[in-house]
C-alpha cells in the first residue's frame, strides 16, 4: 500500500481546512454613547449655571467665545439692565437680564419700577376712598346740624368725624339723663328724635357708645358701677332711635364707663363733658382710608 493512501493523510493536490475563530461580539458598545451623552449634558449644565449666575464678567467671557464660534457681534449695554445679541445673530431671539440685584433686593430695575407704580396707584386708591368716606360723613354731618338746629337743640351736641366715622358727642347732663340715671329726659328725648330721620336714611351702621365720668356711683344706689350705668344708658339712647325709625340690625350699644373720657379728668368740668353719649355714624370704607379721615377733618377745620 502506497503512502499517499495512508490513514489519516490528505489528499493528494488538497490543502488542509484552517480552523476560523467565530467573531466575538462586543455587548458594551453603548457605553461609548451613554458616556458621550453625559458628558455633553454636563457641559449645557455648567453653560446653564453659568448663565444663571448673570454675572457681568462671566457673561462677557461666554459672549465672547459665542462671538468666535458663530462670527456674530454681541451688545452689552454699560448699565447691565439688558444683554442681547445682534439681530443678524442666530442668538437674536434670546435676551438675558442682567444686573438682578442691583440694589441688593433681587429685583431688576424693571420690577422695582413697577412694584413702586403699583404702591404709588394703591395710595392714590386709599385717598380717593378717603375722601368718598369724608365727603358722605360731611354730608350726614349737615343733616343732623340741621335737625338739631331745627329742633332749638344746636348747642346739646358736638360732631366731629375721627377715623371711626362721625362722631356725635351728645352731653349726658343735663340734656340726657339726671345724675346717676338711665331714663330719658324729655330734653333728651327731643334731641335723639331730630338725629333719628338723619341716622335712618344713611346706610352706615350705627354705634351707641356710653360713657361715664371719673366719680363713682354711690354706695347702695341702682348702680354696681359706672360700668352697667354707661351700658344701660347707651340702650336706652339705641331704644329711642329704634322707635323713632333707625333699623335694628344696623345698631349696637356699648357701654365704656369712665374709659374714654373726651378731656383729661383733671381739667375744668372735666365730670360734665366726660358724662355723654355717643352716637357714631361707623364708615364704611377700609381701615386705610379710615385712618386718613383725622387728617381729612383737621385740614377741613384749617381751611374754615
Amino acid at each position: 500500500m502506497s503512502k499517499s493512501a495512508g490513514h489519516g493523510a490528505a489528499p493528494k493536490g488538497r490543502r488542509p481546512k484552517k480552523h476560523v475563530e467565530e467573531e466575538h461580539e462586543n455587548h458594551e458598545r453603548w457605553l461609548v454613547s451613554y458616556a458621550d451623552m453625559l458628558t455633553l449634558l454636563f457641559a449645557l449644565f455648567v453653560v446653564l449655571y453659568a448663565l444663571s449666575q448673570v454675572d457681568i464678567t462671566k457673561f462677557n467671557a461666554f459672549a465672547e467665545g459665542l462671538q468666535q464660534g458663530f462670527g456674530a457681534p454681541v451688545t452689552i449695554l454699560d448699565d447691565g439692565a439688558a444683554l442681547k445679541a445682534d439681530t443678524e445673530s442666530p442668538l437674536a431671539p434670546v435676551q438675558v437680564a442682567a444686573g438682578a440685584a442691583i440694589d441688593g433686593t433681587g429685583q431688576t430695575a424693571d420690577e422695582k419700577k413697577g412694584a413702586e407704580d403699583l404702591a404709588k396707584q394703591q395710595a392714590q386708591q386709599t385717598a380717593a376712598e378717603a375722601q368718598a368716606a369724608y365727603e358722605q360723613l360731611s354730608q350726614a354731618r349737615q343733616s343732623i346740624e340741621a335737625a338739631l338746629k331745627a329742633s332749638g337743640e344746636s348747642d346739646a351736641a358736638q360732631l366731629v368725624i375721627n377715623e371711626k366715622g362721625l362722631v356725635v358727642h351728645v352731653v349726658s347732663d343735663p340734656v340726657l339723663f339726671a345724675p346717676e340715671s338711665a331714663t330719658l329726659l324729655p330734653e333728651g328725648v327731643k334731641v335723639v328724635k331730630a338725629v333719628a330721620p338723619a341716622l335712618e336714611a344713611l346706610p352706615n351702621k350705627v354705634d351707641v357708645e356710653g360713657h361715664a365720668n371719673s366719680l363713682p356711683v354711690t354706695k347702695g344706689g341702682p348702680w354696681p358701677s359706672n360700668w352697667e350705668l354707661s351700658a344701660v344708658r347707651a340702650t336706652t339712647v339705641l331704644r329711642q332711635l329704634s322707635s323713632d325709625g333707625v333699623p335694628d340690625q344696623r345698631m349696637s350699644a356699648t357701654g365704656y364707663s369712665d374709659t374714654q373720657p373726651l378731656v383729661p379728668n383733671t381739667a375744668k368740668n372735666a365730670s360734665t363733658i366726660n358724662r355723654r353719649v355717643d352716637v357714631v355714624v361707623l364708615s364704611t370704607a377700609s381701615a386705610q382710608a379710615n385712618a386718613q379721615l383725622p387728617s381729612l377733618e383737621a385740614a377741613n377745620e384749617g381751611s374754615k
